[in-house]
């Protein structure tokens, strides 16, 4: 097994996202690339520690690869607003891949420059690449938080759409419905 880190918004949405691709077997919201120890929810929505919110993926590379885990990151959040995803605002939301080795950073950052010389987007990618720091596993009730919370708000309008959009490109990669 190896991991993946990465942050593309809310982790709500991101963690309801890759915890439907075959070969992904644990997904883990938490917080990386701050300026604090053991940061808190709060802590990290004041947008003072310089924390953003991530999901940290455990996957089979036998089943899936580091580069489909890049495919669908890419393509399930807009990597061209600095610090915002949809509505949501400030540091804690920014595109981010952190890595865990450097053949990971040497393909994301090879990725981004397919994407950005392929004109992928309509405005430059703010994403950042960077060695992951330390990951601070969220507070228990972030975690798997769109399959117990689905009913909410939040979860029917944004997450949902985020979800839909995975199982309509991705077919071929989803975990199969028992």
């Amino acid at each position: 097994m190896e991991q993946a880190t990465f942050g593309g918004g809310c982790f709500w949405c991101t963690e309801a996202v890759f915890q439907q691709l075959q070969g992904v077997e644990k997904v883990v919201s938490g917080y990386t690339a701050g300026r604090i120890a053991n940061p808190t929810y709060k802590e990290v929505c004041s947008g003072l520690t310089g924390h953003n919110e991530v999901i940290q993926v455990t996957y089979d590379p036998a089943v899936i690869s580091y580069e489909d885990l890049l495919e669908v990151f890419w393509k399930t959040h807009d990597p061209t607003t600095l610090n915002r995803q949809g509505n949501d605002a400030g540091t804690q939301y920014r595109s981010g891949i952190y890595t865990n080795s450097e053949e990971q950073q040497r393909l994301a950052e090879a990725y981004k420059q397919q994407l950005t010389a392929a004109n992928a987007f309509d405005g430059p990618i703010t994403t950042e690449i960077i060695p992951l720091p330390t990951f601070y596993p969220a507070e228990a009730y972030h975690q798997n938080y769109y399959n117990l919370n689905g009913s909410q708000p939040y979860c029917q309008f944004v997450v949902k759409s985020k979800v839909d959009k995975v199982k309509a490109v991705f077919g071929d990669k989803l975990k199969s419905v028992a």
